[in-house]
């Protein structure tokens, strides 16, 4: 029997990674075995530890994998699938074949770097702490990568053929469309990634691409995301709560510490900046955006225009290149990084990682989180047991490295920078389907957002909805 088991992102918000098995009787090595999406675990410990743990089929076993986005809790453990023997295809959308194409030699830089500083420090209760895979490690990856349009059908075994459309999350983000005719009437799967947000960018402010996932959908099972199932953003216009922030922090003469993800929220975050200190709503204070990808992740960001929205676009026009912009500076290299917290004037910084759990975030951390005068400003999701999650809610010390930091930094939250559709949004997407999915899945949520999410489509909707349990099946009739 055909089946889906959700290897990740099931009772947490982290770690996609969905197998099918397209096994059309009990034998289930007669079955095609597909990963849609292979993302890291983040978060809690319990979670992180699964990341070194083996999948319940050989590596060498998986036949290919779909790749829903270039973010890592989707992307990043291909590499450690290939080390452990994937010798198959990951299909993507252009964009996530370039963005990944930085992302992951990153990840493998960073985690080697995280390393190197524990074994430096005997810091990691680990002798020697070991990097989950190198940067050389994900170099080779990228090799399985082939890019596949929006829209284009390919064709993976007989009777097993899919598709990309739009999900609008980030740039090259796709849901997969899967039609499954191994035995009997053929069967539409559809598996959403992450959700973008529905509206447009009057209702998103600074939202990059097109707003809205493909309309009209037709699955016959849905596996859908749930990160904001309990929630509603706020509608209002970002800038002005922004620049208050901004000018509150520099008039006291601290600096603004930004976690954010390297590739379209920075870049977004980046853009807005500009904008204000443009119209002359922020001092025009050294901008920072430290990352190793940061120049390469700019320029596939402006390449694929093509996504962008119009608000995108006409800032593009106005502005040109961040890499030319005068007083925004990108830190390549370890040196460069440093560098950064020799600098005891007022400045913004933005650093990977977005959810403070690795990368060079942690080191600016460390510097400013105890400095009253001083702004850590989160404009992403942060999930249970991460230490954003932590410094968010309230927490009077974090522990980084080993080392107990105590937080007296003011800290506060931009919402309206999601990429994440709010629970109002994700019903009035699954209000355009043409018909009701015989069995709908969720995914990629806490529990309590994931089970906010079911009852109001059962509620509203009246569909056969389920919360995915982590190694569960659920069998494709």
């Amino acid at each position: 029997m055909s089946y889906i088991q959700f290897l990740g992102a099931a009772g947490t918000v982290t770690g996609s990674k969905h197998l099918l098995n397209t096994a059309p009787d009990d034998r289930e090595n007669s079955g095609y075995k597909l990963l849609v999406d292979c993302g890291l675990f983040q978060g809690q410990k319990e979670w992180r530890l699964k990341n070194w743990a083996d999948l319940p089929i050989p590596a060498r076993e998986v036949n290919a994998v779909i790749l829903t986005h270039a973010h890592l809790d989707h992307c990043g453990w291909i590499p450690r699938l290939c080390k452990e023997g994937f010798q198959g295809t990951v299909y993507a959308t252009p964009a996530t074949v370039d963005l990944c194409g930085i992302i992951l030699p990153d990840s493998g830089y960073l985690q080697e770097e995280d390393a190197a500083f524990h074994n430096k420090q005997k810091s990691s209760k680990h002798s020697p702490a070991l990097p989950l895979y190198t940067m050389q490690e994900a170099q080779q990856s990228l090799s399985r990568f082939r890019a596949v349009p929006f829209a284009e059908t390919v064709e993976l075994a007989p009777g097993l053929r899919f598709r990309f459309v739009r999900s609008a999350h980030i740039l090259g983000a796709a849901m997969a469309e899967i039609t499954l005719a191994n035995s009997g009437a053929p069967r539409t799967l559809l598996f959403t990634g992450d959700i973008g947000r529905v509206r447009n960018s009057t209702i998103a402010p600074g939202k990059v691409v097109h707003s809205g996932p493909t309309e009209g959908e037709s699955p016959d099972v849905l596996v859908m995301e749930s990160t904001y199932g309990n929630r509603h953003h706020p509608h209002d216009d970002v800038l002005p709560e922004m620049a208050s922030l901004i000018n509150a922090t520099v008039q006291r003469g601290g600096s603004i510490v930004v976690p954010a993800f390297a590739v379209e929220r920075t870049q977004k975050f980046l853009f807005l900046l500009k904008e204000l200190m443009e119209q002359n709503r922020i001092p025009r204070i050294p901008v920072f955006a430290d990352s190793p990808m940061g120049i390469h992740a700019v320029q596939i960001f402006l390449k694929h225009s093509e996504e962008f929205s119009a608000g995108t676009r006409e800032m593009i026009a106005r502005h040109g290149s961040p890499l030319q912009w005068p007083g925004f500076h990108f830190a390549s290299t370890a040196q460069e990084s440093k560098r950064i917290n020799e600098n005891h004037y007022p400045s913004v910084i933005v650093s990977s990682n977005g959810m403070c759990m690795g990368g060079r975030i942690q080191h600016h951390l460390i510097q400013r989180l105890p400095d009253p005068r001083n702004l850590v400003l989160f404009i992403g999701y942060q999930a249970v047991g991460t230490r954003g999650r932590q410094i968010k809610e309230g927490a009077h010390e974090v522990k980084i490295f080993g080392e107990i930091v105590p937080v007296r930094a003011q800290v506060a939250a931009l919402e309206q920078f999601s990429d994440h559709a709010d629970v109002d949004e994700l019903l009035e997407w699954l209000r355009t389907f043409h018909r009701t999915p015989q069995s709908t899945h969720i995914v990629h949520g806490e529990p309590d957002s994931a089970e906010a999410l079911r009852q109001q489509i059962v509620q509203q909707l009246h569909w056969n909805v389920d919360t995915a349990k982590y190694m569960a099946k659920a069998e494709i009739s």
